[in-house]
């Protein structure tokens, strides 16, 4: 996985030849400010109201459209909602909206604690992220886009990202190792190894 920070080095190797490469990140704040305002429009624009494709932003505030999940994921994602709220209390939420660096994201599912869900109630998108954030893959997903989305839900201030893969089996990366697959949630420790449709 890469690492997040306001500025970026990157140094590309070949056979002969050592390059640097620098990009400097615009500062949060004025992310989460556009990206807020951004998604306040995009939520009242009447045009989103039937598509039946999942909506998020990028960067630049560009409308990224995904084709809707399949039932086997919305169990999914139903199941592991009422798991964490079962055994944990706080808050879930399937379809959260987070407000990151590159966009707003929406986590498959999110929980939250009592404690930071009274920091961020009201939040069109939520500018801190919920404790644990939980993506179920599709065919269509990716390895580098999960790993990608895990760093700006860190980054955007997650303590655990969890992937459930297309058999329902789970596993856990955790914001002090990000790129170490764990086999148990530190956050939940007893949450089911597999989540059956």
């Amino acid at each position: 996985m890469w690492e997040l920070s306001r500025t970026r080095r990157l140094l590309i190797v070949s056979s002969k030849l050592i390059m640097q490469l620098t990009i400097n990140l615009p500062d949060r704040n004025e992310m989460l400010a556009f990206h807020r305002q951004r998604w306040v429009e995009v939520l009242a624009d009447p045009q989103w109201n039937d598509t039946f494709c999942r909506i998020e932003t990028n960067a630049y505030g560009q409308i990224v459209l995904s084709p809707p999940p399949g039932g086997p994921h919305g169990s999914r994602q139903f199941r592991i909602a009422h798991e964490l709220h079962v055994r944990l209390g706080g808050h879930s939420i399937t379809e959260c909206p987070i407000s990151t660096v590159d966009g707003v994201k929406g986590a498959d599912v999110g929980w939250f604690t009592a404690k930071r869900y009274a920091t961020v109630r009201g939040q069109v998108a939520f500018e801190t992220a919920p404790e644990i954030c939980v993506e179920i893959l599709s065919p269509s997903n990716t390895t580098l886009e999960m790993e990608n989305k895990f760093q700006l839900y860190f980054d955007a201030g997650a303590v655990e990202c969890w992937l459930c893969d297309l058999e329902g089996c789970m596993s856990y990366y955790n914001r002090t190792v990000p790129q170490t697959k764990q086999t148990y949630s530190q956050l939940c420790p007893n949450f089911p190894a597999v989540i059956n449709d």
